[in-house]
């Protein structure tokens, strides 16, 4: 979306921060809903959960790279919702998009699911329960030009809210002209690990290369690493107060203690991609 000022408004129908959450641009008719699973009965009761909309269905984070989550679109968001209640276990939040003057159509939903699944996976932050994406649904020229405006404003306010579905884990800019690389590296274990600070927190990149098995000193930990070795998905470190510097992350490159040193790379490579970020496994 373009990065020009907003003004985005939350309102709390509970008066509960921790509840059900309704966010908007105020200058637009899109609306998105959070609603905690506990909750959900409160939210079949709404009006607006007898409008056409797509929702996202939000598993636990665990503060690995597996959330999960489940894209869908209905005419009737109380029914496929209360169906999801009774037959999905995994979710903890379901995330709403619908339109404040109830103007979307089956064919705005059946585009948007399309699109969300589709960037979704391109950005490969959470893995969805989806299985197959479908093929692109006939959408004429002005309503698939709708659906994209609609899907940035319902993506601002899905990271407004905590859920960053749809953002690359580092920008195009960010990725092709970092301010500073930060390095890890073992020749002897053959890690070369690169990342990156982000508005989020740090981000190793696409291209590192970490070591499968744990040093026998931290075997038995389960920070960041998965089966005692890397995973070659997506692997990015939150902000959070409690994990503040690249270090903590040398566990999943290297499986030890270690620093990540900022500086010039000795040997210049190609430029991730914008927006990739991940580590490989040692073979």
């Amino acid at each position: 979306m373009s990065s020009t000022p907003k003004t985005i408004q939350i309102f709390l129908p509970s008066g509960e921060p921790h509840g059900i959450r309704i966010a908007e641009i105020t200058t637009r008719i899109v609306q998105v809903i959070e609603v905690p699973r506990s909750l959900l009965a409160d939210f079949l009761a709404m009006e607006q959960s007898s409008q056409v909309g797509v929702y996202v269905l939000v598993g636990e984070d665990t503060g690995d790279d597996d959330r999960r989550v489940y894209v869908g679109q209905s005419g009737d968001l109380r029914a496929r919702l209360a169906q999801h209640h009774q037959k999905k276990d995994f979710w903890q939040r379901a995330l709403v998009l619908i339109s404040r003057t109830n103007s979307l159509t089956q064919t705005h939903a059946l585009f948007l699911e399309w699109h969300a699944l589709q960037q979704l996976r391109q950005v490969g932050r959470f893995r969805d329960e989806n299985g197959t994406s479908g093929s692109r649904p006939h959408t004429p020229a002005p309503l698939e030009a709708d659906c994209m405006e609609i899907f940035e404003t319902g993506s601002t306010l899905f990271s407004t809210l905590g859920f960053p579905l749809f953002d690359p884990l580092a920008t195009a800019a960010e990725a092709e002209n970092p301010a500073e690389l930060f390095f890890c590296r073992s020749p002897g274990a053959g890690v070369d690990g690169r990342g990156l600070y982000t508005p989020e927190g740090f981000v190793v990149l696409a291209g590192s290369v970490g070591r499968l098995e744990n040093v026998p000193s931290i075997q038995g930990t389960n920070d960041g690493r998965s089966d005692g070795g890397v995973r070659s998905r997506n692997h990015h470190l939150p902000a959070r107060s409690s994990l503040p510097q690249p270090q903590q992350r040398s566990f999943s490159v290297v499986g030890a203690h270690c620093q990540w040193l900022a500086g010039m790379e000795e040997h210049p490579r190609a430029h991730p991609q914008p927006g990739e970020a991940g580590i490989s496994a040692l073979p």
